[in-house]
């Protein structure tokens, strides 16, 4: 059974909403709707944020783990590339 649900959000994120909704051809409702499915498949599956990732960005999670870098390498790194 399908039951109305009433959303109070600002102005810009509903407006970001509905074109992603055109863009996508997809109603917001469906949107909510896949979106709070989502969020209690993970409650159920006490799944974390890392496998909600999509397929590629996961891949690359956890990529630099085990490296020796820190943020002074960073910084020299764009010192050298801002030359």
């Amino acid at each position: 059974m399908q039951t109305k649900l009433t959303l109070r959000m600002d102005q810009h994120l509903i407006e970001a909403a509905k074109k992603f909704s055109k863009d996508h051809e997809k109603s917001l409702s469906k949107i909510v709707a896949d979106y709070f499915r989502l969020l209690s498949a993970q409650q159920e599956s006490g799944s974390d944020r890392e496998e909600a990732l999509p397929p590629h960005t996961r891949s690359l999670s956890g990529l630099l783990r085990d490296s020796n870098l820190d943020e002074q390498d960073y910084r020299a790194y764009l010192e050298e590339k801002h030359r």
